[in-house]
C-alpha cells in the first residue's frame, strides 16, 4: 500500500526541490512535476516527490485525521499492555 500525505513546504531550493516540514520533520524533496510552488504551500507528497499542491485548509483537516488516528492507535496499543 502506498500513502501521499500533505506537507507544508518551508524553503523552495535550486534545481526544482525544497525543503517540506511534517510535524517537525524537515526533508528535501522534489518539486520538479509542479509547474510552481512556493514556501508556505502545502503539497501532497509520495515517494520523495510532491504530486500536486493543496488548498491549506484541506491539508490541515487530513493532518488532523492522521493525528486522530496515530493517537486512536497509542491508546488501543496501550490498551493492550
Amino acid at each position: 500500500m502506498c500513502l501521499a500525505i500533505p506537507v507544508r513546504v518551508v524553503e523552495v531550493l535550486p534545481d526544482q526541490r525544497a525543503i517540506i516540514d511534517l510535524s517537525g520533520v524537515r526533508k528535501e524533496i522534489s518539486v520538479a512535476l509542479l509547474d510552481s510552488v512556493e514556501a508556505g504551500d502545502y503539497v501532497i507528497l509520495h515517494v520523495g516527490y510532491a504530486l500536486g499542491k493543496l488548498d491549506p485548509e484541506e491539508a490541515l483537516q487530513t493532518l488532523a485525521l492522521f493525528g486522530e488516528l496515530a493517537a486512536f492507535e497509542q491508546n488501543s496499543q496501550e490498551a493492550l499492555a
